[in-house]
């Protein structure tokens, strides 16, 4: 069986299950700098929270999953996911860590560790539950 890495909220039932290699997008530069590589699609999108507005031009040019760090499927992004039906797991944390967000009261190590093991990893998302999206371990 497939290790899963990570688990969220998933944001709406859909039978995608995309795979790709986690990107890390901190910062709108980072989000301009993908889109204009012309390797959108090959990348689940790794974000910090429901809130990140700048990653909707990638949503609207074809990306084709998401992770957030933080952030509620009702949330801004939560949102955008559904009306562009990209698959998202949200508020994901590491499922060999204890570390969990915690509004108001989680330090940088909690986003930290999750962008340390997961930028760079090739997984795949399943948002095939109606509560639980998970980040698989794609070899």
């Amino acid at each position: 069986m497939a290790e899963v890495l990570a688990e969220g909220f998933n944001v709406f039932d859909t039978a995608k299950s995309p795979t790709g290699t986690v990107k890390y997008l901190g910062s709108p530069a980072d989000v301009i700098t993908l889109i204009q590589s012309g390797k959108l699609a090959e990348h689940i999108l790794l974000v910090r929270g429901g809130t990140t507005t700048f990653l909707a031009p990638a949503l609207s040019m074809g990306a084709i999953g998401v992770i957030t760090m933080s952030g509620a499927p009702e949330s801004h992004l939560g949102i955008l996911s559904r009306e562009f039906q990209t698959p998202c797991v949200m508020t994901a944390h590491l499922t060999g860590s204890d570390s969990r967000y915690v509004v108001g009261n989680t330090d940088e190590a909690h986003f930290e560790e999750i962008a340390k093991e997961l930028d760079g990893r090739r997984v795949r998302l399943d948002c095939s539950d109606h509560e639980v999206g998970r980040v698989i371990a794609e070899n």
